[in-house]
């Protein structure tokens, strides 16, 4: 009877798995026929293209290209992706079909809580993510809101030299993509709550939030088969949305504790703190229904987790750049002794408009080093025709402008590090400009690219202009340094950069 029944299961399984497999070929081949779909690798069934991600699907999905061509298509599982890797196909994705095409797939490591409905992130277009984006651009990257907060950041900056000459005095090593996390986790903390979260010192307290921030951006872009068969999503099968959760009720808990506190403060009358919070929690009081307590913690979620990791991220790369480069280095270093001067040890913010060549390496940076190398996917509300082919309703949207910035048919020598490229160019990384678009273009641009264009120029130039940064390992020639890189929202730098200032004289 036992032997009876197994075969009968296995039966069934078996009818089951083929039946299913029947289903999806059968009907990608109908779709095919009834839609002239982008080309790409044929998909296994069941599990698509799903293995050929890889660990860095950025660069595998690159090498795909080649072979397919700038709009390509993938099955992930369920889901139906369209790969971007082109300035021509971006600017169609971002721009001409934006409205279509800005929706978000959420992630299932993001579906925490009622967190998708809050962020600006995860939004749709609607109503409720113009209302919140308002908020951001209004209350704290506005031009005049910067320009009142440019003291606060000056004192950061200042603070930045402070532990670069410490370091200094004492020979000691320091992580440069710690102490770039610091630095703007720092100036965040103190524009949202007049108060530092972490110092530089305190290597423990810096590595428990940055763990936090970490692990959100890793969970949310690694590949995940929850996302791809939505029948996982109860398993959790990675166990990525958990430890998502375990990450966000960490922050939120921060969160509620500050807003306790400073409610309390409010309260009995004490003078009133001149940061974002009291701007946040005035508009929550006279706008109740809009605007609530939870309203404001997911605005704040969004905007500390994307803020601090993406800009400590491309310093990073930078300085790395610079010092696998001495040459450039130092044509940088000299440019600003020659604009600022050697006893200024901290660039003004109206400086950098004289720093062509400092602006040329950010560039350079940022286009061999996009901090998100796919931006956020984008979803398709609708089906829409680009370059002839059809984009499905409901499909996700993967602009790689990490491919973008190492076409050689968009750039000469693409791997190599020239920022000369861009002396003679009109290029900027305002979203105008399709071959280089780390923030992103059209209405789903960064809000807060106007402050992390101001804060990478200032501490790229506070480090490379006062000190001389020598490798911790010395026996490392350094055009042998170490540049691999670890995938995840953000792109972040596989060995951390460690060196040991030395001050210039």
């Amino acid at each position: 009877m036992d032997s009876t029944f197994t075969m009968l299961y296995s039966l069934a399984i078996y009818f089951i798995i083929c039946t299913i497999i029947y289903v999806l070929i059968t009907s990608n081949f109908r779709f095919r026929k009834s839609a002239r779909l982008p080309p790409g690798p044929y998909p296994f069934p069941i599990i698509g293209n799903i293995l050929q991600l890889g660990l860095n699907p950025h660069q595998s999905l690159a090498k795909l290209s080649k072979t397919y061509g700038p709009l390509m298509l993938l099955k992930l599982g369920s889901r139906t992706a369209i790969v971007v890797s082109s300035p021509a196909l971006a600017k169609e994705v971002l721009q001409k079909h934006d409205q279509i095409l800005s929706s978000r797939t959420v992630p299932n490591a993001a579906q925490i809580f009622d967190h998708p409905k809050m962020s600006i992130v995860w939004l749709p277009p609607s109503t409720r993510w113009r209302y919140l984006r308002k908020i951001c651009k209004e209350q704290l990257f506005a031009r005049q809101k910067l320009n009142v907060s440019q003291g606060l950041r000056r004192e950061k900056l200042q603070q930045l030299y402070d532990y670069f000459y410490k370091c200094t005095v004492a020979r000691k090593s320091l992580n440069i993509g710690e102490v770039a996390f610091t630095t703007t986790l720092n100036l965040i903390s103190s524009t949202f709550f007049s108060v530092d979260f972490v110092n530089y010192d305190d290597s423990n307290s810096s590595q428990e939030f940055k763990e936090i921030v970490h692990g959100m951006l890793k969970n949310v872009g690694t590949p995940n088969p929850a996302d791809y068969f939505p029948y996982l999503k109860v398993l959790d099968p990675k166990g990525i949305r958990r430890s998502t959760k375990h990450c966000f009720i960490k922050l939120c808990r921060i969160f509620e504790d500050i807003i306790d506190e400073r409610l309390l403060v409010r309260d009995s009358s004490e003078s009133r703190k001149d940061d974002l919070l009291e701007v946040l929690l005035d508009h929550s009081m006279k706008n109740k229904s809009e605007f609530s307590r939870n309203d404001i913690k997911g605005l704040l979620m969004d905007l500390f987790v994307a803020g601090t990791d993406t800009t400590a991220s491309i310093v990073e790369w930078t300085i790395a750049e610079l010092i696998r480069n001495p040459e450039k280095l130092k044509k940088a270093r000299a440019e600003l002794k020659s604009v600022i001067g050697k006893k200024q040890k901290i660039p003004q913010e109206s400086d950098i408009s004289r720093l062509p060549y400092l602006q040329a390496v950010i560039k350079e940076s940022f286009r061999l080093h996009p901090p998100a190398p796919f931006l956020v996917p984008h979803k398709a509300e609708a089906d829409v025709e680009i370059n002839g082919y059809t984009v499905p309703k409901n499909a996700q949207l993967l602009v790689n402008i990490w491919a973008t910035g190492r076409d050689s048919n968009v750039w000469p020598d693409p791997e190599m590090f020239v920022p000369e490229r861009f002396l003679q160019s009109e290029m900027d990384v305002r979203g105008q400009h399709f071959e280089l678009i780390p923030f992103g273009s059209g209405r789903r641009i960064c809000p807060g690219l106007p402050l992390a264009y101001l804060m990478v120029h200032l501490m790229v130039a506070i480090s490379i202009h006062n000190f001389e940064l020598k490798l911790v390992d010395g026996m490392i020639r350094v055009e042998d340094m170490d540049m691999d890189e670890v995938f995840g929202l953000t792109l972040q730098k596989a060995l951390p950069l460690k060196v040991i200032p030395v001050e210039l004289v």
